[in-house]
């Protein structure tokens, strides 16, 4: 006797593929944590101070490159010579001397007895330099001494005499930087000034010669030109010793410790290519310190100080710590994008795969044309890896030696690298491979006897 189905409760169905589907992504969640295993805890250690050892070192990155160039621009008078030596051609600088000698010398010029004292002969000449006089002799003979005053400045002589009182304002300057002796600087009210005394001799001389001969009554006058405006020199010397003595080793210990970093970590690849980023970041910061102190600086000049030159100093002074913002970032960059290129990525595949296919089609068009390498293609491609890391070498070495790189210098070397991997890679050929001929298989007869 057969018994009627009993129906099923109503969503019994539905409530059956919830729970399938559930039980599925629970199995599915532990086959991919089968797959993948939690990291070890020693892992985790060597993340932990790979990145604590690559922090430190791009913190030290920006402080290295001021250290370099306070002891290499700063500490070494020559080299602080030959940078400022330009700024004698500077407009801005050259108008700034110019002003302030013209009121130097009016301030010893009797407007009173001016001509009164000219002799009879000079008169004429005299007149007739500062035109029509009218009212204001004050502004005539001002506008006549800046004249000259402006002649000197845009003169040759003006560059020697510039080179010269820099020189010993940076010798002086150093000795009260470094606390042995203040020497001849004057550092008044935290600031660093520039005799001009030559400068407003020269004007003299050519006063008298242009027919102004109360000029010669002028007595020797000193009159300064701000230089550096600080606002502790105690601190600055303090801070400048600190530099000058670490100005070698902290830019190495800055890239030890990156690099310390890198070897440590577990992803290597991974890891130097974050380091290299962040070690071009810190630099674009400094560079971008640069840029905003500049207008603070300028801003917190006193209002006697002429505020172009001042900003025309200042550019001239870090321009070759700006430089070498330029190179660490470069540097940064092309180690990263180095890295980058040798991962396992599938772009980074893909531009290797073009790579290879462009030296290929290249090396296969040359044999078309009857190129043969000889014996040197197979050398080259036994030896590629070789070759490879000795290229990166000569590489280094030739920045190393370097006097002063620039940006421009790292990307043309980078070239030079990625010009002579190309050359390798074509020169690589591989070797043909013989293949042995095959046995012929013996007939089954002679097998069975």
């Amino acid at each position: 006797m057969s018994t009627p189905d009993t129906p099923a409760p109503e969503g019994s169905s539905s409530n059956g593929a919830d729970e399938l589907a559930a039980l599925r992504a629970r199995i599915a969640s532990l086959e991919a944590a089968a797959a993948t295993p939690p990291r070890p805890p020693h892992h985790r250690v060597r993340s932990f101070f790979a990145a604590l050892l690559i922090v430190i070192g791009c913190v030290l990155a920006p402080l290295g490159l001021v250290a370099a160039w306070t002891a290499d621009e700063i500490g070494d008078t020559d080299r602080y010579v030959a940078t400022v030596a330009p700024l004698a051609s500077d407009a801005d600088v050259q108008a700034a001397v110019a002003n302030r000698v013209t009121d130097a010398v009016m301030e010893h010029i009797d407007l009173q007895s001016l001509l009164e004292d000219v002799a009879p002969a000079d008169r004429p000449r005299l007149t007739k330099a500062l035109g029509k006089l009218g009212d204001s002799l004050e502004g005539a003979v001002k506008s006549f001494v800046h004249e000259k005053a402006q002649d000197v400045v845009a003169s040759d002589a003006f560059e020697t005499v510039w080179k010269d009182a820099n020189r010993a304002v940076h010798t002086s300057l150093d000795r009260a930087l470094t606390g042995s002796d203040e020497g001849a600087v004057k550092i008044n009210e935290n600031t660093v000034t520039l005799d001009l005394a030559p400068i407003v001799e020269q004007v003299k001389q050519r006063l008298v010669d242009a027919g102004m001969g109360v000029a010669a009554k002028i007595p020797e006058v000193h009159t300064n030109f701000t230089i550096v405006k600080a606002d502790d020199i105690g601190k600055v010397r303090t801070l400048f010793n600190l530099l000058q003595k670490m100005g070698f080793w902290l830019p190495v210990l800055a890239v030890l410790f990156v690099a310390g970093g890198v070897l440590l970590a577990v992803h290597r690849r991974r890891t130097l290519i974050a380091a290299a980023l962040g070690f071009a970041v810190a630099s674009l910061l400094l560079g971008i310190g640069l840029t905003v102190f500049r207008t603070v600086y300028l801003n917190a000049l006193p209002s006697g100080v002429n505020a172009a030159a001042a900003g025309s100093v200042y550019d001239i002074l870090v321009r070759y710590l700006r430089t070498s913002v330029r190179v660490f970032v470069a540097i940064g960059l092309i180690v990263a994008l180095a890295a980058w290129l040798s991962g396992p990525g599938r772009a980074a595949r893909l531009v290797r795969g073009l790579w290879r296919s462009g030296i290929t089609a290249t090396r296969t068009t040359a044999d078309h044309a009857g190129m043969r390498l000889g014996p040197v293609g197979p050398f080259v491609h036994r030896h590629s890896t070789l070759l490879t890391w000795l290229l990166v070498a000569a590489t280094v070495v030739t920045y190393v030696l370097w006097s002063h790189p620039t940006g421009l210098v790292v990307v043309a070397l980078s070239l030079a690298f990625v010009f002579a991997l190309a050359v390798k890679d074509f020169l690589g050929e591989e070797p043909e491979e013989t293949e042995e001929p095959e046995e012929p298989e013996e007939p089954e007869e002679a097998k069975a006897t």
